[in-house]
């Protein structure tokens, strides 16, 4: 074997152990059952729930980043701490029935550092409808009657405009004026009719105008409905509003992919080592630029209270830049910690991105 011919061999071997490397300490995501049917249940009896359950049976630390219903009407709650290999954990999913007669069939997107980065789970069931008079309308604000408090915008492609509406009755016995405090900058409101007589129904419409929002990713926020201009605020007037800020790559060019930032992060789990309590540690993640247009981060969700993060916005093409992670223990007792941050950029093939920090306290 010539001189040549030994170099290619050596070059395809380091390829093969890069791979086999990068690929040992994947997780795994493996769901006992994907879909659950709940049969038919009844809109008096309230909220139902389910536990999918789930095994980590890949080789590396399993973290799932966030869990994701179709509707505000799921609610799901699920494993934070990192699973190790061969451990199980499980999403627990809430469905509230109340004024939604009928069919359903809703979605839960799981996303995690797994091979299979999103997993879809589905709920479904019927529920019957309750038989007295303001089943059509169950909510009650003010003697306004409601279809739901919640308005669910899914998923906003940044520089568009969402609407959602939500029906309403007029069961007092006066004219009403409907209005709203406290409505985010980035929402505007429509009342049908403007002045709603007794026993009268109509139409709420909400846009979000993503142009306006400043942050990226998951958000909600909460604001009040108003009669009459009589103000108050509390839960019994309270409405909330759920979206999802997100960049459309599905209108990218050839060209505008291939001149696409590319994310790169020689390490996505940090290890601050073994300190004592009450002290502050520092560490950094790299963050590399390969592509050629500008790496943008466009956030950084960090629900960690003992976790503060800073980090470039920007990183130009063939260039790198630096996510600063300082860990304060004050009130941390001893015992090993693993914690995660994820980050949402505008690499098309890598938008968002799970960090593992960890360390020991003495």
């Amino acid at each position: 074997m010539n001189r040549y011919m030994k170099k290619t061999v050596s070059i395809i071997f380091m390829m093969l152990l890069f791979v086999s490397a990068s690929n040992a300490q994947k997780a795994v995501i493996q769901f006992q059952e994907k879909i659950h049917d709940f049969g038919q249940i009844k809109e008096e009896d309230g909220k139902v729930s389910y536990q999918f359950k789930f095994t980590n049976t890949g080789t590396g630390p399993l973290v799932i980043s966030r869990v994701q219903a179709s509707c505000g009407c799921t609610t799901p709650n699920w494993t934070k701490e990192p699973i190790e290999p061969g451990k199980s954990g499980s999403i627990m999913v809430t469905y509230n029935p109340l004024g939604r007669p009928g069919i359903f069939n809703k979605t839960i997107t799981v996303f995690s550092n797994a091979t299979e980065e999103q997993v879809q789970l589905q709920i479904k069931g019927e529920v019957i409808p309750k038989t007295d008079e303001n089943s059509d309308y169950p909510i009650s604000m003010s003697g306004i009657r409601l279809k739901t408090k919640i308005v669910q915008m899914n998923n906003v492609n940044k520089g568009t405009i969402q609407s959602r509406s939500i029906s309403f009755k007029n069961t007092t016995s006066q004219n009403v004026r409907i209005t709203f405090e406290n409505l985010p900058s980035y929402v505007t409101s429509e009342v049908i009719p403007d002045i709603t007589q007794p026993n009268e129904e109509g139409k709420i419409t909400f846009y979000l105008n993503s142009k306006n929002c400043q942050q990226w990713g998951p958000i909600s926020d909460d604001f009040y409905l108003i009669v009459n201009s009589q103000k108050k605020f509390s839960e019994d007037n309270k409405l909330t509003l759920y979206a999802n800020i997100v960049e459309d790559f599905s209108k990218l060019s050839v060209s505008e992919r291939q001149n696409a930032p590319i994310l790169d992060i020689p390490s996505t789990t940090l290890s601050l080592g073994t300190f004592k309590a009450g002290s502050k540690v520092s560490g950094k993640f790299l963050i590399k630029n390969i592509g050629k247009d500008e790496l943008k981060i466009h956030r950084i969700v960090n629900n960690n209270k003992e976790l503060t993060v800073s980090s470039v916005q920007t990183i130009k093409g063939g260039s790198k830049g630096e996510l600063k992670v300082t860990v304060n223990t004050a009130n941390l007792a001893s015992g090993n910690y693993k914690k995660t941050i994820t980050l949402q950029t505008n690499d098309p093939n890598n938008s968002f991105v799970i960090l593992v920090v960890n360390w020991t306290i003495s």
